[in-house]
């Protein structure tokens, strides 16, 4: 198992309906319960992504950042639709089990569109949003089809969800591979290299890539401008997975006026891991900008 920060607890929980075992990483219990930042990931990564930004953002609300189906310690289940609706059915199931009435969504990678779909179907429960290098748009770039093409492709899917994969993975969304320790790629392997356990867990992975419609891609542009709540951009400007990121969000901005866009320099797609502090200083900004406190004081 890796090693967390004392003050970040590792949990799981049993969702009855639907039938769905879910692990999450939370801190910031000193917090209200019901209002939470709550941290999606996408592809190959899980919550483990952020927790370099978990204890920071607890100085604001309580933190969750879970572990989608097919990722981290969740449930596996190669059978499993992992479409939008089946996305947003455990979505919801977990806020309501956990008491959440309040989110404060972060969302990064395929964690993007699971998010949003979700969101658009709940907008009361959401009190903000942070986008952090996703795709939004159903117009997906000559990238994305290759990354949709390498987990169909028989041999190369089979490599592309071996422990090289997802190093390959990991290294090419990072600018300054060096900030991509062992033990740190460890942890990313791990879900997907245990023994006897790891094939139906890279076929989940796998899955989890290209089961997504483009419609339900339309459905959240189209809903962006039913969006009312504070919105954050963030992106890195050497994202080589999603080279078309910087358009993407600057065409998000477009399309909800009050959203700000926030570049970071030098540094690769998987940006909580490469430049935390600085994702993390923005995102403080952010939260501060909506406390009443600041309210008052405009």
């Amino acid at each position: 198992m890796y090693k967390l920060d004392p003050s970040i607890q590792s949990r799981h929980i049993h969702l009855d309906a639907p039938d769905f075992n879910v692990h999450y990483l939370e801190t910031g219990e000193a917090h209200p319960r019901d209002e939470v930042i709550l941290l999606l990931h996408g592809w190959p990564t899980s919550s483990y992504l952020y927790r370099h930004m978990m204890v920071p953002l607890a100085e604001h609300h309580r933190v969750i950042a879970l572990d989608l189906p097919g990722f981290g310690g969740s449930d596996k289940n190669p059978g499993d639709s992992f479409s939008f609706r089946y996305h947003a059915d455990i979505l919801q199931a977990f806020v309501e089990q956990l008491g959440i009435t309040k989110v404060h969504l972060v969302v990064h990678d395929l964690g993007g569109p699971i998010g949003l779909w979700w969101a658009q179907r709940h907008p009361a429960q959401l009190a903000s949003y942070v986008l952090l290098d996703t795709i939004v748009y159903p117009d997906f770039s000559w990238a994305v089809k290759l990354f949709v093409g390498m987990t169909l492709m028989p041999g190369v899917r089979t490599w592309f969800s071996s422990r090289y994969g997802i190093a390959f993975s990991m290294k090419l969304g990072l600018k300054h591979k060096r900030r991509l320790t062992r033990e740190a790629l460890a942890g990313y392997q791990a879900p997907y290299t245990g023994t006897g356990y790891d094939k139906a867990a890279r076929k989940a992975l796998l899955r989890s890539a290209h089961r997504l419609h483009v419609d339900g891609f339309k459905a959240i542009a189209e809903s962006l401008k039913d969006i009312h709540q504070p919105v954050c951009l963030i992106y890195a400007d050497n994202d080589v997975i999603l080279p078309e990121v910087a358009q993407t969000m600057h065409r998000v901005a477009a399309d909800v006026p009050q959203a700000a866009v926030h570049r970071i320099p030098d540094c690769g797609h998987f940006l909580q891991e490469e430049k935390p502090e600085a994702v993390t200083a923005i995102m403080a900004n952010f939260y501060n900008s909506q406390s009443p406190s600041s309210e008052v004081r405009r």
